[in-house]
């Protein structure tokens, strides 16, 4: 999937070698646009959006792979069936990429705080030394998690497509002809990443939360939840101020562990993988310049 200012567009190989493409245009909300504008509300607003967008884009994919398996795809058919409209089914879909993310999200946070405060409460009392170790907890269940469920050919196979998606972007950025062979050259690995995020909420939150006290377990898992809006807003702040620097020769370093993540989100790639690749950035191209046409 690429996003371009106007249109995310999608493309899945179907077992005939064609190609199935979704475009998305962006509907412009104003009250939106407005939050996007805001330091540390942009954050928030952005991730509910992209976990949104994404599932639907997911679930595009999901159809096209069971309609070639010859299974039945219950949307679909409760669409045609006139159960469900177009419109509910996408607000459907949006609203459970955003629950999962949600979830996500409190599952990590407050797990690593639960087996922190059980094996160290009587350890020390520096809440601090609590904090840095909670990151820690979290940073490895993190990892294992990611590490663990890359272990499996179909998650193997999405981190493929995803280090395809690095590679045509620095390409393109590079002035690259986007032939298989030249986006092959580069690596998979990428700062504008969402992989990045991830890490930087671990890091945030280790830095936010050392400035709170807390009185037992039931006030620091509030205390999480509670500023876990806060931490979201500050870590994509911090991320764009990263990739600002990128090419600044000692302060591109503040970007290197969101890349260390990506060593684990993103496999190298099959050449078929890149072709599906360069073929969705092509007609997200493509769609961007119709669109800006029939603006003019």
């Amino acid at each position: 999937m690429f996003a371009g200012r106007n249109v995310h567009v999608t493309a899945v190989r179907k077992k005939d070698g064609s190609l199935d493409f979704l475009e998305v245009p962006k509907k412009v909300i104003p009250w939106v646009q407005a939050l996007k504008k805001i330091p540390f509300v942009r954050g928030i607003v952005g991730i509910i959006e992209s976990s949104a967008k994404g599932a639907q884009h997911l679930n595009f994919s999901a159809e096209s792979f069971a309609e070639q398996e010859g299974e039945a795809d219950m949307p679909k058919k409760a669409e045609k069936a006139g159960m469900f409209s177009g419109i509910s089914m996408v607000l459907g879909v949006a609203f459970v990429g955003v629950l999962s993310f949600l979830f996500g999200k409190f599952i990590f946070t407050l797990v690593p705080a639960i087996i922190e405060q059980f094996l160290f409460q009587n350890v020390f009392s520096n809440q601090i030394l609590h904090n840095l170790i909670e990151g820690v907890i979290k940073i490895i269940l993190l990892v294992g998690y990611i590490y663990f469920i890359s272990l499996t050919p179909m998650i193997r196979r999405l981190f493929q497509y995803h280090g395809a998606e690095h590679k045509v972007i620095s390409a393109y950025e590079a002035g690259m002809e986007l032939t298989v062979s030249n986006v092959q050259k580069f690596n998979t690995l990428h700062y504008r990443c969402g992989s990045s995020f991830i890490v930087f909420t671990v890091l945030i939150g280790v830095v936010i939360y050392s400035f709170l006290h807390y009185d037992g377990m039931v006030e620091r898992i509030v205390q999480r939840l509670i500023l876990l809006p806060l931490v979201i807003g500050v870590s994509y702040e911090v991320l764009r101020f990263t990739n600002s620097l990128r090419e600044v020769p000692v302060l591109r370093y503040l970007g290197y562990p969101g890349l260390w993540l990506q060593l684990l989100t993103t496999k190298e790639p099959e050449d078929s993988q890149v072709e599906v690749s360069i073929a969705s950035f092509n007609r997200m191209l493509e769609a961007e310049k119709r669109i800006m046409e029939g603006r003019a």
